[in-house]
């Protein structure tokens, strides 16, 4: 994406938004991808229906549900089995899960269905076609899916209470797109209005199993009490997302996409440099920042972990956002940008990045078109510029890899780690350099550990000669030329930390991507799988045209 040039005094420098102490920071804002669906969505009148359910009372089936848009429908099929507890597990090696889903492009016919049906609950065993954009599976969350089917076969609703404690029925623990297992491939489908956006097939296939995960409980408390039973609260059901279990093999890919990565950061960089070059805060506005600000310090008290580092990090949160709320928005010209600079000398990081996601909330009209810019077309950006010389190509690296060269990679501790593809699940992995095996299979996920490498040959190379010879006495470097070329024009492209040292946080870049998606509750397990919840607090496909959703 392209920023705006007026804007360019109120943007944060990538010297300071790319690090992974303000990454490991990072809220869900208006640009999240999850928002982005749902108002696409709405504003296309999409509608939805559900013409399959055939699940029995013990809760095993399949059922369809379909999301019906101007141009074409998309159909989640859903697979509920009958999982004993000792079976339950969250790790990628599971075999076996309470539900499994395919979501399909259009909708499937009978024979669709049985093809499905020998595939889908197989997840990683088995194979899908073209005709499907997701592959993915979810368990329940054991006690509170207990306890709502029980309240509600009594003819009760669930005490809030548990589901705050919670916030969700079941949790994917993966969701599979862009081409895995015979899915259709990520070129295939962008050019579609309705998916363009980053990740919009798999946040619409997450959105549907809300709504079946909640369908579900419905249905089995009616096989348990008959006439007595009710249908969920529809305020209590609000507090419901999905929850997913997430581990290392997320990180690794805003290392590989940096354009995608860059445009991401990008659009939120830009939407609040927007609102700070506000001149002015408008009533409205005023308005819409208290009421975001009040939904922040609920969602904080809600907000739970047993990690020390999170916990560490909610102290900071609760107590920076009761200071924002007592200093409030200033008077006077320029009062967003003003309150940023505050924000800066008082808050923690933690405090600050939620300050961005508050700002940006009452400002749509200002920053949504911004959602458009998220995508990226990468191959665009793939040639290289033999022609550039050694010398204006190194003067280059200095300048945006200055970070890079200041570790010392000779020191243990500065690559204690490295990442691997597991042969067992073809999932990216971390090891430890000193102690795992698979050392020649590292992945080139040491970004600055490969810079200073490349920099070091150049130094010993005719300055005044092209690139071009460079690179074809050592094409080792290729990979780290091209990313060099390529950051003068994405800035935001690059993790600007060592990502092999030992005292590396993979949740930080875990963070930053969930909450790119839009997930909330951010709960790491250890310092390398964490557990969040997707659209708590958002509207389901039956009531999703009967409000305003912003």
């Amino acid at each position: 994406m392209i920023p705006d040039a007026d804007t360019m005094a109120f943007r944060r420098p990538p010297d300071q938004v790319m690090h992974l102490a303000r990454l490991g920071s990072a809220h869900p804002t208006r640009l999240s991808f999850l928002r982005v669906l749902l108002r696409r969505m709405q504003a296309a009148h999409w509608t939805f229906d559900r013409p399959v359910w055939e699940i029995d009372a013990k809760g095993t089936g399949r059922a369809v549900y379909r999301a019906n848009g101007p141009d074409r429908s998309y159909s989640l099929v859903a697979f509920a089995h009958d999982l004993p507890d000792d079976m339950r597990s969250d790790r990628v090696i599971a075999t076996a899960w309470d539900a499994t889903f395919a979501l399909f492009d259009g909708t499937p016919t009978a024979a669709d269905l049985d093809r499905l049906a020998a595939n889908v609950p197989l997840q990683e065993a088995g194979r899908i076609a073209p005709s499907e954009l997701v592959l993915s599976r979810a368990n329940r969350s054991v006690r509170l899916f207990a306890h709502v089917v029980e309240r509600l076969a009594t003819g009760q609703q669930p005490e809030r209470a548990e589901i705050e404690a919670v916030g969700y029925l079941m949790r994917t623990t993966a969701v599979y797109g862009s081409g895995k297992f015979g899915a259709a491939d990520r070129a295939a489908i962008a050019d579609r209005l309705e998916l363009r956006a980053p990740f919009q097939a798999e946040m619409l296939s997450v959105w549907l199993t809300r709504r079946f995960s909640v369908d579900l409980a419905e249905h089995m408390a009616v096989a348990q009490g008959g006439a007595s039973a009710v249908p969920l609260d529809k305020a209590l059901r609000r507090r419901l997302g999905v929850g997913n279990s997430t581990g290392l093999g997320l990180a690794p890919f805003l290392i590989r996409h940096p354009i995608l990565l860059n445009n991401w950061i990008m659009a939120r960089e830009e939407a609040f440099a927007r609102v700070r070059a506000q001149p002015q805060a408008e009533a409205q506005a005023l308005a819409g920042f208290q009421a975001a600000l009040e939904d922040a310090m609920a969602n904080a008290q809600s907000w739970v972990s047993d990690h020390p580092v999170q916990l560490a990090k909610l102290v900071d949160l609760r107590a920076d956002l009761a200071r924002i709320a007592a200093a409030g928005v200033p008077a006077g010209a320029h009062p967003w940008d003003r309150l940023w600079h505050w924000a800066e000398a008082s808050l923690s990081f933690e405090g600050q990045e939620a300050l961005v996601s508050i700002m940006l909330e009452p400002h749509g009209g200002l920053v949504d078109d911004l959602a458009d810019g998220m995508d990226a077309e990468e191959a665009k950006a793939f040639a290289l510029d033999g022609a550039q010389t050694v010398a204006s190509f190194r003067t280059g690296l200095i300048r945006r890899y200055g970070w890079a060269l200041e570790t010392d990679y000779d020191a243990p501790p500065n690559v204690a780690r490295f990442w691997y593809v597991s042969a067992e699940k073809l999932e990216p992995r971390m090891g430890e350099r000193c102690q795992d095996a698979g050392v020649e299979l590292e992945l080139p996920i040491g970004i600055g550990r490969i810079t200073a490498a490349l920099d070091r040959t150049l130094a010993d190379w005719p300055q005044d000669q092209p690139l071009a010879h460079f690179l074809l006495a050592h094409p080792e470097h290729r990979f780290m030329a091209r990313r060099v070329q390529q950051s003068a024009r994405f800035p935001y492209m690059e993790i600007r930390d060592n990502l092999l040292a030992a005292d590396m946080l993979p949740i930080d870049i875990l963070r930053c991507k969930l909450a790119c998606f839009g997930a909330s509750h951010f709960d790491p397990r250890s310092d390398r799988w964490v557990r969040i919840s997707l659209f708590q607090g958002l509207p389901f496909p039956d009531d999703l045209l009967a409000e305003v959703t912003s």
